[in-house]
């Protein structure tokens, strides 16, 4: 297997000491360990997803963005993109951190008693406001880019209303390219618009949550199920400890995280009351569930 130029260059690799190998398995792209050796003598190593066409870097842009919005907010909880883009030979790429989840022992594969847990780690996140967009004044709802959940793109251009974002950028968005994909059914539509115009402003519009103050956009993972956590050690340094992969992000509600969370499951009480005692619940509480509940459309 034979590393891209173009990706020695982003990483400034020395391709004399440089090795690539196939690593894992994705549904979408293939996957590669790059490792290298620094001028220290240190043995470093990357990840690296490649896959051809328009949709991969769109994707692979998308969960750069990502990762870093995440790795800046709790550098703890997943690896940072180093670069993402496109090669040389025409490819699209994405280069992180190396996760190492190669950990086989129960104790090995235990976290440190010195890290912080999963629930501690994604509290902290959906409490640390988002940043202020370029061209902004304060921080918004949506996404710098273009992202995409499995192989969904999801558009995040910015709105100042998250009951306007979710509608738009989500029901609706989605509901556009169902019709585009599989044509039109008119109950379908129906049900979507009346959800977005109706249910939504209802249950999570500004003057609604938090008794009218609304809420603050933080940064959501976007795609978290069990299947995108583990137990790893980041960078090949550090501790073992939980952390999250394949993100989808965006500026927005926190309890949007946990609407995916609850469908897919993975995520029990324990890790629920100890998340909400750090990250309470919004007001009003008794719509707690309506809300993780339209959240999962």
């Amino acid at each position: 297997m034979k590393l891209d130029p173009s990706i020695l260059r982003a990483l400034s690799l020395d391709p004399a000491v440089t090795t690539v190998a196939s690593h894992g398995s994705s549904g979408f792209n293939a996957t590669a360990k790059i490792s290298t050796t620094l001028e220290s003598g240190t043995r470093k190593h990357f990840f690296m997803k490649t896959a051809p066409g328009k949709d991969a870097e769109i994707m692979f842009r998308g969960e750069h963005a990502s990762l870093n919005a995440i790795h800046n907010a709790v550098p703890s909880l997943c690896p940072a993109s180093l670069a993402a883009g496109v090669s040389d030979d025409g490819n699209a790429f994405l280069v992180t951190d190396f996760l190492d989840m190669s950990f086989r022992s129960s104790a090995d594969n235990q976290r440190s008693s010195s890290a912080m847990s999963l629930a501690t780690k994604l509290a902290k996140l959906h409490t640390t406001p988002a940043p202020v967009p370029a061209g902004y004044s304060r921080p918004m709802f949506g996404f710098p880019e273009t992202t995409c959940c499995g192989d969904t793109a999801q558009p995040n251009d910015y709105k100042d209303s998250w009951a306007t974002f979710y509608s738009e950028n989500r029901l609706l968005a989605i509901l556009d390219k169902c019709e585009r994909n599989h044509g039109k059914d008119a109950e379908f539509r129906s049900l979507v618009e009346k959800t977005a115009n109706a249910v939504v402003p209802r249950l999570i519009g500004d003057d609604h949550l938090n008794d009218g103050k609304g809420v603050t956009p933080v940064v959501i993972h976007g795609d978290l199920w069990s299947g995108n956590k583990g137990k790893g050690q980041i960078g090949g340094e550090g501790p073992v400890e939980d952390v999250v992969f394949d993100p989808s992000a965006v500026y927005g509600h926190n309890e949007y995280e946990l609407g995916i969370m609850n469908m897919f499951g993975g995520f029990g009480k324990v890790f629920f009351n100890e998340y909400h005692d750090l990250c309470p619940k919004t007001s009003p509480i008794e719509e707690y569930q309506d809300r993780v509940s339209l959240y999962e459309l």
